[in-house]
């Protein structure tokens, strides 16, 4: 929209591509000279319409001027701008460091690590693009494609369409973001509840064997490493005593200890994703203090 707003360019208004000749242009200059000329266009603006033409005509026909205009466009020939190799790097540093640095406070934060990678290198391809268009000496562009279009058109329209691009990348990626730590978080925290479940059946089986132990005298018998040993009896000096009750004991420190484990984990896995969250949020809100500061100015 802003680009259509500043017109149509010289080629455009002499009805001319990039690639006619000074005799193209001459030919298209004296067939719209006839028609809009004021003594036979009766528009209000006629007179502006002839000038306008006529301005076209003369950058065009002058190639000193029409390298300028394809560059730099109007622009460039009211201020008679001319390509200097250290003021087109500086203000491409500038340019491209800015958005740079824009990009990276917009894309902080654990779900915006692939819309980074995505808007830095549409970024690196939008620099490569300009310094390959802007030193060319001729136009890089071909003739069929945008044949009306200038160097300076493509340009600002990069420049214009990349915080679009910027924006879908960031909303692409926070779409297709798959969180692992919450993954893993859910599945720590599912595993610990079913540890806390498991512990609390043992410790009804301890209690049951208990009351069996005690209440059924010495008839309960288990399998040992050396055979049958009596629970409760002398048990042989080459097999290792064995109780049921030792055994459930056992097993409940060990799902005590991977209980403990598994809420440590837990607990690391929220403060990181709070710490990352914050600052990220804190970033983004400084950078944009900073660079409307800057442009303020």
């Amino acid at each position: 929209i802003e680009l259509h707003g500043k017109g149509p360019n010289y080629y455009v208004k002499l009805g001319v591509t990039r690639s006619s000749n000074p005799l193209e242009i001459k030919r298209a200059y004296k067939k719209l000279s006839l028609q809009l000329h004021p003594d036979k266009n009766k528009a209000p603006d006629a007179s502006d319409q002839f000038d306008a033409i006529k301005q076209a005509y003369d950058v065009l026909m002058d190639m000193e001027f029409r390298e300028v205009y394809n560059k730099f466009g109007k622009e460039g020939i009211d201020s008679n701008k001319r390509f200097e190799e250290t003021q087109f790097f500086m203000e491409l540093g500038i340019f491209y460091i800015t958005w740079g640095m824009l990009a990276f406070m917009l894309t902080l934060g654990k779900n915006s690590g692939d819309a980074r990678q995505w808007t830095f290198t549409g970024l690196v391809v939008m620099l490569v693009l300009e310094i390959t268009v802007m030193t060319s000496q001729g136009n890089p562009i071909p003739d069929w494609l945008f044949p009306q279009s200038t160097e300076y058109e493509a340009v600002f329209l990069l420049h214009t369409l990349f915080p679009a691009f910027m924006n879908g990348c960031r909303s692409l990626g926070a779409y297709l973001f798959v969180d692992l730590d919450a993954q893993t978080r859910r599945l720590l925290l599912a595993l610990q509840e079913q540890n806390k479940d498991i512990l609390l059946v043992l410790r009804d089986v301890q209690i049951g064997m208990q009351t069996l132990t005690h209440g059924g005298g010495g008839g309960a018998r288990i399998m040992g490493a050396a055979g049958t040993v009596p629970v409760g009896g002398a048990a042989p000096s080459s097999a290792r005593t064995i109780t049921p009750t030792g055994k459930i004991k056992e097993l409940q420190d060990r799902l005590q200890t991977s209980n403990t484990t598994v809420a440590q984990a837990v607990q690391s896995l929220k403060t990181d994703g709070s710490k990352s969250s914050s600052y990220g949020f804190y970033a983004m809100i400084l950078g944009y203090v900073v660079f409307s500061y800057v442009f303020s100015k």
